[in-house]
């Protein structure tokens, strides 16, 4: 079984992570690439500005009727900072032992990895799917591996391997769409259009809810 997982704060969900995350699961023959809302995100000082429970709603709105991608709320059904090391380990209890697991993230996000809890645990765990945006070299991966003091080999294909666990970190192009869940809370604040930006279940409900309304009520 290989299962994908793309975490994020998902605030809101936005057509760049769903792109993304079905770009993934074509590539790399996956049954399934989850979307996981953090609860409370350990690295941002702010937190989400909208609840988990209207996260995870949106998440699960953007995914319908797409059989590749699934919206999980594991992160929000546990106590305290959502940790992507706990995610990995309730996922690895709770399916078989043939289970192949990847974990998406973004060059950006990866390259801040040596701050996450437990950090090394997480190459023991799953394999890494290293979405990589432009100007990003091989060379400043390959010192970024050495900087974690983890022991690393070039694959034949080019990917890199974790020698300890015999996972991979894999790299991937996808098409890049320039949104960020920031910018679309900005636009919403400001009374804009986000359409073409998000689903339109998502603009429906979080113009409904009034999420990201410049006062505030939602945050």
């Amino acid at each position: 079984m290989r299962i994908g997982l793309l975490g994020g704060t998902f605030d809101p969900v936005h057509l760049g992570h769903l792109r993304t995350a079905l770009e993934v699961a074509e590539a790399l023959t996956l049954e399934c690439v989850y979307l996981v809302p953090a609860s409370v995100p350990p690295h941002k000082e702010r937190g989400a500005v909208a609840s988990f429970a209207d996260r995870i709603a949106m998440v699960r709105m953007a995914i319908q009727g797409t059989p590749l991608l699934g919206a999980l709320d594991v992160e929000g059904r546990r106590e305290g900072l959502s940790y992507t090391v706990q995610t990995l380990r309730e996922f690895r209890d709770r399916y078989p032992d043939d289970l192949e697991l990847f974990f998406i993230l973004g060059t950006d996000a990866f390259l801040d990895i040596h701050t996450w809890k437990d950090f090394r645990s997480l190459f023991e765990l799953a394999h890494f799917v290293l979405v990589e945006r432009p100007g990003f070299t091989s060379e400043s991966l390959e010192s970024y591996l050495d900087s974690l003091e983890v022991a690393w080999a070039v694959t034949a294909s080019g990917d890199y391997r974790f020698t300890s666990s015999g996972n991979r970190l894999i790299r991937k192009t996808v098409t890049g769409l320039d949104i960020s869940s920031t910018r679309i809370r900005e636009i919403a604040a400001a009374g804009g259009s986000v359409r073409f930006l998000v689903p339109e279940s998502v603009e429906a409900y979080l113009t409904e809810e009034g999420l990201y309304d410049a006062h505030g009520e939602h945050g």
